[in-house]
């Protein structure tokens, strides 16, 4: 998105939109003097603005003028990822492009107007923008109509409720354990890591082991097949490389001058032999009882390294624990600028033990991105890891929309065979939301 020249001294007008709610009737647009000299009346509580029913903060408060909430635009407009956003400080006007259900939007508003421009026809508003303490505000429902978010409100509560439109995205689903079963859905995706390897207690690479290791060939179904399969429709197979370093065999590996050139030459191996497009690496417990510093230069040698045996080809993924959890070893920046993404791990922050379908929380899922992007990581190579087994269809929607409010690259769902084990209303859930791009 480009934002021009939104100081102090812009006077950007903005996408009006008209609050949809019961009881509450829509003030008239009002010339510009009028708008300004418009006495508000103050909300009598805090007003909450929930985008997916997450909070979204504004760094000005809602108001209300003759029944219409006015926020601020701004905050709003980057939520909803506007492509472009330019301000005429001479006219007084501002032009937003956006997207709406696959086509595009372009709609100019001048302060004070009644009418907007979209897409070269004349719309009448529900209430014109206006300037209140050096901040555009716009009501809402006018937004929400052209741009294809939908708007709610509650009186009791002092609540607006915002639904994002649905949103074309990069999507990875991972294909290990139990996913055979589900395996036609990795046509929904834009990517499949295929968990079918693993540094084991040794520290040796293998494709082989109880868990992470190539299936046996089902009937015609085949692990060459399913990758070729995924390739042949556009579907890039990754191999994904599993450790944990619960008994620092992971550290050892990476350490060692001769398990480290070994692994690295068994990911090349294997991708050759089974046509894998890219390799993930799931290198998971870093930092936590061992020196952060060190495990993140060990991490970041180690990438170097298989980045330049690769395929010149090849593409370079990484998993990584979220910023805010207990796995410091992951230096975000340097990993980002040698991997092609990365996927953040914003789950596991309930209580070992909790049981399956309760929702990670969203207010922790939501600095774990803002903390990445804080670290340095491009939001064009962060996709947002979800963990299906712990969401539901109510709450899925909620993380998905954290990846939109911020741009991300998109998302990656763990795994095949979660997606309906719980609810056949997940799938569903997960394509109102976000489709691959």
């Amino acid at each position: 998105m480009v934002i021009n020249q939104w100081g102090i001294k812009s006077a950007a007008a903005v996408l009006a939109l008209a609050l949809l709610t019961s009881g509450v009737s829509e003030g008239k647009a009002e010339s510009a003097a009028a708008v300004t000299a418009t006495a508000t009346s103050a909300v009598p509580a805090k007003t909450t603005i929930l985008l997916d029913d997450v909070e979204l903060p504004f760094d000005s408060p809602p108001i209300i003028v003759k029944g219409v909430t006015f926020v601020p635009f701004r905050t709003i407009g980057e939520a909803l990822g506007l492509q472009k956003v330019v301000w005429d400080e001479k006219t007084q006007t501002v032009t937003a492009e956006g997207i709406k259900q696959g086509k595009a939007v372009k709609l100019s508003m001048k302060i004070g107007s009644g009418t907007a421009v979209v897409n070269g026809a004349n719309v009448k508003l529900p209430a014109a923008p206006m300037m209140r303490s050096n901040r555009v505000l716009i009501p809402l429902s006018f937004f929400s109509t052209q741009f294809g978010a939908q708007v709610g409100w509650s009186q009791s509560t002092n609540t607006v409720t915002i639904k994002s439109p649905q949103k074309a995205m990069h999507l990875r689903t991972f294909y290990a354990l139990s996913s055979f079963a589900e395996r036609d859905l990795v046509s929904s995706a834009n990517s499949v890591a295929y968990g079918w390897s693993r540094i084991d207690r040794d520290g040796n690479f293998t494709l082989e082991g109880s868990e992470y290791r190539v299936p046996e060939p089902n009937g015609d179904v085949t692990p060459q097949s399913l990758v070729s399969d995924a390739a042949d429709k556009s579907i890039k197979p990754y191999l994904m490389v599993y450790s944990l370093d619960g008994q620092n065999e992971l550290t050892t590996m990476m350490g060692s001058e001769t398990l480290r050139p070994n692994s690295i030459n068994g990911i090349t191996k294997a991708i050759s032999d089974y046509g894998f497009g890219g390799v993930v690496l799931d290198f998971e417990g870093l930092g936590f009882q061992m020196d952060k510093v060190e495990q993140q230069k060990l991490l970041n040698n180690y990438v170097k390294q298989l980045k330049d045996a690769l395929p010149q080809d090849a593409a370079l993924s990484l998993v990584v624990h979220a910023p805010n959890s207990a796995y410091q070893g992951y230096d975000y920046k340097t990993l980002a600028s040698l991997a092609d993404d990365l996927v953040l791990m914003a789950y596991k922050y309930n209580p070992s033990g909790t049981a399956s379908q309760v929702p990670n929380p969203n207010n922790k899922v939501n600095e774990a991105i803002q903390m990445a992007l804080k670290a340095g990581v491009p939001k064009s190579k962060l996709l947002l890891g979800i963990d299906l087994s712990a969401e539901t269809p109510q709450s899925i929607d909620d993380k998905l929309g954290l990846a939109k409010r911020y741009q991300l690259k998109g998302a990656a769902l763990w795994r095949l065979g979660l997606y309906s084990k719980y609810s056949p209303d997940m799938i569903p859930a997960i394509n109102k939301s976000v489709i691959k791009e």
